[in-house]
């Protein structure tokens, strides 16, 4: 068995889990979770609490897809995974039409449809083996309008593990 600490939602002022964490990571716990909705980000306290330990794996539960595009979400899990000497784990979700519409003031498409493009993406992405292009219902690469100037692009950035583990 393994046991995780969930933290939820990053508390008021002056609330920091810090202590907390690093007692988990003393205990043996496997993970540490965080979330987000319509406050704090799901990934800034996972930074701060993963530069204060060293073993404890650091999960999203969840990071809304709504919030991020796809590259920026790689990006993100890319740049925390090597911070963190791998130990990143990337949980998604597509919220509800409540904080999608109503908070990031975006259509709340099919779910699903959605999330399996989204992953699609992401893997592809994090996957770094060729320059991305994509053509999907929600997701364009490249933008077919605008100034017509984007071109296909590799992530830059190596993730610490294997393929699509984060």
């Amino acid at each position: 068995m393994r046991l995780g600490l969930m933290l939820g939602y990053w508390m008021p002022d002056p609330w920091d889990p810090t202590d907390l964490v690093q007692e988990a990571e003393r205990l043996g716990y496997d993970s540490v979770w965080t979330a987000e909705a319509y406050g704090s980000d799901v990934f800034s306290p996972l930074c701060w609490v993963g530069a204060r330990t060293t073993r404890i794996k650091l999960g999203t539960a969840i990071m809304q897809i709504s919030a991020r595009t796809p590259a920026c979400a790689a990006m993100t899990a890319a740049t925390i995974d090597h911070l963190s000497g791998g130990r990143l784990i990337l949980g998604i979700g597509v919220s509800g039409p409540q904080v999608v519409e109503g908070w990031y003031g975006q259509p709340f498409p099919k779910p699903m449809g959605w999330t399996r493009e989204f992953v699609a993406l992401l893997r592809e992405m994090l996957r770094r083996e060729h320059p991305v292009t994509f053509r999907g219902d929600q997701y364009q690469l490249q933008h077919p309008g605008g100034a017509r100037l984007g071109k296909p692009l590799k992530l830059i950035v190596s993730q610490s593990r294997a393929e699509n583990q984060i």
